[in-house]
């Protein structure tokens, strides 16, 4: 297992990876007036940018995919090795389990034919998957790591059940850590609506 992170190389390739830890919130969620906010860390070796904004009357998911657009447009240069980690089940497993395959090939209809929700997020993210070699990675959201009454061995499996063995425990440390990051600028971008400037 790795011992590198962050700073790791694929091993098919000399370059970097650019690591992507992104995270969405919504205050509210389920009513027809609240706050979203969305949060992303783009990390290239010892280099760290970080961005965040919010939304009106909005929902968590479209927090969650315009978190990892706003990091994919964010990046300067083409062809980049990219790693995305996300605490989101719905981004990931669109992704993992390729379900814009079939959507794509069914004129944007589910299996159930119903349209495909946020269509309009969807087909700005897709085009990023030809020019990018992306890895996406699911993580556990909202982990207090210095909780003393968490298993975290027990978390680590679950992480490891989702994304394979190729990660130390240090590497899930920090990555929960990054994750808990972006979360907090979610919330950050969320604030700048509860408490605009006079």
């Amino acid at each position: 297992r790795s011992t590198l992170f962050p700073y790791t190389t694929l091993f098919r390739s000399l370059e970097l990876i650019l690591n992507i830890y992104t995270d969405g919130a919504c205050s509210g969620n389920q009513n027809e007036e609240n706050i979203g906010g969305w949060g992303a860390i783009l990390e290239f070796g010892p280099h760290q940018k970080e961005i965040f904004g919010g939304e009106i009357n909005t929902t968590n998911n479209r927090m969650e995919m315009t978190a990892l657009l706003s990091a994919f447009e964010a990046i300067t240069k083409p062809d980049q090795n990219i790693r995305v980690f996300c605490d989101s089940s719905y981004l990931m497993d669109c992704f993992r389990q390729g379900w814009y395959v079939y959507w794509l090939e069914h004129d944007w209809q589910t299996k159930s034919k119903k349209p495909v929700e946020n269509r309009d997020l969807w087909e700005q993210l897709l085009p990023f998957l030809e020019e990018h070699r992306i890895e996406f990675f699911r993580v556990k959201g909202h982990v207090d790591l210095n909780s003393k009454t968490t298993d975290f061995n027990v978390l680590f499996d679950k992480f490891c059940e989702w994304n394979g063995n190729s990660f130390s425990f240090a590497d899930f440390q920090y990555i929960t850590k990054m994750n808990n990051k972006a979360d907090n600028l979610a919330n950050k971008g969320m604030d700048e609506f509860r408490n605009p400037p006079d």
